[in-house]
């Protein structure tokens, strides 16, 4: 008889030990098992032989011997995530290994294994490298990280399947991140022109069957694929890897929201040296933690900024339009009188148009319609809540609370307003504007079918006139018949109550911009503002990443957010708001008294205060050490839950 230590594969198994099984015949370790665990049948993977235990063993049910042990490095990657970003380990090992395979048999499994994969890549239908892209690639010789700052239209996919041919060519996989699903269809064709069937595509939306197929090819694989997927395709069990890419890789999807809360880029870059394989982050407007821990830590930035493609049609008009004067909107109270014109316009030309209005915009914000001035916290300096039930301006970083004002303490006029639109009123009204146009919404809120990556090839085509949207739109996408780009509302990621509004803010209206002016067609885009000398919009109007980065930084530093700190999220709910608010005041004590190296924010109402009936409470921990927030983790009582770095703190 043998006696294995097994890791099951069970998201409520958190137990930081391995559980003892026996078998009669011996099991490679890394082999994937079959085990009973609280009388349900699960799946688990061999880590070591052991001794036999003084406890009465249960027995290994089925051993996938046919199937090829998982790669050293996947456990090792496994191993890293469950100490760096806390959780139950079992929920770890659910993202490596495919549910469905509980039910795979060898003849399946040979069945899906048994591909031929084109040997040859289809390079004469590249163009040309330009001098930018040649530049890059020539600085990048080395394994070592690279954060690639290329602005929108100068080829950073040309460079990245450059690279990946350097790969291939060695017998080594690529792994390509994307932020959205609905960026693979444009994605995996590029890459498809050049590598056929050696690219592979992974994510949530395909179906089981699909998945697990994709993920045998992966892992029996020995000539070098191309994997293309969102975050969840970093648990890929690759055997040989050369390139890891990050595209766009500022984008707050790449974190992972439930446990393990993981970052997408931290884990890529693990993984990169696992394999000591090339990692690339790649973003027009690089996150601003990544950025200045590139120039501290010496990582080589590689500049890109001119056009791809030479050609005369990459000029943009850039108008800003000021929301607060009524005479520029006698149309409509959401589209300027000018905006309504380019749109016509480009109707006319047969050209589409493109309406961006940031998702989270129906938030109540308390600004002065006079002057463009804005309610923020006196202690975080970022925008106060108002919260009509009890008549309060509230921060929900640090709790500060105060009676919102009556008249602007700007300018003094009483002009005091509580606004904002979202998509959907957005479109009824670009509806009834433009009654003869084919408009199209792209949000959270569609159905599989209403999605983007549905209706990709349609919208790329020109059947759109007028598209409307959120973030989806605006990552990356290249539409050859969009000239003309709308900003609704410029700062409405501003009005959110976070340390990041002003990156997200200058994010998201770069990305906008970057929409147009790629050399298909001369491009007029529209910012409409409230507040038209707000230099983060400033900044971003003028693509001007150098001086935004140096204002934030400061700023970031002055109030100890991150990089200068590392920031754990805890957050309870309760039925009712005094019993959270005890709850958190009373894990603060708990936490103070360990006498550790943080700083504590809060309690604080969450940005979502009430959730089905309950209310939930917030605090902030910070530390210049990691170790310290995952010494809080540990003493968590039950019914709180938590987020290490978090990507906000709403």
């Amino acid at each position: 008889m043998y006696y294995y230590e097994i890791l099951p594969k069970d998201p409520s198994y958190f137990s930081e030990k391995l559980l003892t099984y026996h078998s009669e015949s011996k099991i490679k370790k890394l082999t994937i098992v079959k085990i009973a665990l609280r009388s349900k049948i699960n799946l688990g993977v061999v880590i070591k032989i052991t001794t036999k235990p003084r406890y009465k063993t249960n027995p290994v049910i089925e051993v996938f011997d046919f199937i090829p042990c998982l790669p050293d490095e996947t456990i090792k990657l496994m191993n890293w995530i469950h100490a760096y970003y806390p959780g139950p380990v079992g929920a770890v090992l659910q993202q490596l290994i495919p549910a469905n395979i509980i039910n795979l048999n060898q003849n399946t499994y040979v069945k899906n294994t048994t591909v031929t994969l084109d040997s040859t890549f289809n390079t004469n239908v590249l163009p040309n490298l330009s001098t930018d892209q040649k530049a890059a690639i020539f600085k990048m010789k080395n394994v070592g990280p690279y954060l690639l700052h290329g602005d929108t239209g100068t080829g950073k996919t040309r460079l990245y399947i450059e690279l990946a041919l350097r790969c291939l060519n060695n017998k080594k996989s690529v792994l390509i991140l994307t932020p959205e699903i609905s960026l693979t269809p444009q994605l995996s064709t590029e890459f498809k022109n050049i590598f056929g069937d050696r690219v592979i595509i992974t994510h949530s939306k395909i179906t089981p069957n699909q998945k697990l197929e994709n993920w045998l090819k992966i892992l029996t694989d020995t000539d070098g694929l191309v994997v293309l997927g969102p975050r969840s395709a970093l648990f890929s069990p690759f055997h040989k890897l050369g390139l890891v890419v990050v595209d766009e890789s500022h984008e707050t999807s790449y974190k992972q929201e439930q446990s393990p809360h993981y970052h997408a880029n931290r884990v890529a870059s693990k993984l990169a040296s696992l394999y000591s394989a090339m990692y690339v982050m790649g973003s027009a407007t690089p996150d601003v933690t990544d950025y200045f821990l590139a120039k501290n830590r010496n990582i080589p930035i590689i500049r890109m900024n001119k056009l791809a493609v030479k050609t005369n049609n990459t000029a943009i008009t850039k108008t800003i339009v000021d929301l607060k004067d009524q005479s520029l909107f006698t149309r409509s109270r959401m589209l300027s009188d000018e905006l309504i014109r380019i749109i016509e316009k480009s109707m006319l030309n047969d050209e589409q148009s493109l309406l961006f209005l940031n998702r989270r915009g129906t938030s109540r914000i308390i600004f002065c319609e006079n002057c463009g001035w804005q309610s923020l916290c006196p202690k975080c300096d970022v925008p106060l809540i108002y919260h009509g039930d009890i008549h309060q301006a509230r921060c929900h970083t640090c709790g500060h609370k105060e009676a919102p004002q009556n008249s602007c303490p700007s300018c003094g006029q009483a002009k005091i307003l509580y606004r904002g639109f979202g998509t959907k009123a957005l479109i009824k009204e670009v509806c009834k504007i433009f009654p003869q146009a084919k408009v199209k919404r792209f949000d959270t809120d569609n159905s599989k079918k209403e999605s983007f990556e549905q209706n990709y090839y349609s919208v790329k085509s020109g059947e759109t006139d007028i598209i409307v949207g959120t973030q989806t739109l605006i990552k990356g996408l290249d539409l050859p018949k969009l000239s003309t780009v709308g900003v609704i509302v410029a700062e409405s990621a501003l009005s959110f109550p976070d340390y990041t509004a002003s990156e997200k803010t200058y994010q998201q209206i770069n990305q906008v911009l970057g929409r147009i002016g790629r050399g298909h067609r001369h491009g007029t885009a529209i910012i409409q503002t409230y507040n038209p000398n707000n230099q983060t919009i400033k900044d971003s109007v003028d693509l001007n990443y150098e001086d935004f980065y140096e204002n934030e930084i400061k700023e970031r530093e002055t109030y100890d957010y991150p990089p200068f700190s590392q920031i754990l999220k805890l957050a309870c709910l309760r039925s009712t708001d005094k019993a959270a608010e005890n709850a958190a005041n009373k894990l603060i004590s708990q936490i103070e008294n360990l006498k550790l190296k943080v700083g504590i924010a809060g309690p604080a109402p969450s940005f979502h205060a009430k959730i089905d009936h309950k209310f939930q409470y917030q605090i902030i921990v910070r530390s210049k050490l990691r170790s310290e927030l995952i010494k809080v983790i540990k003493i968590l009582p039950s019914g709180w839950t938590y987020d290490i770095d978090p990507i906000n703190l709403l």
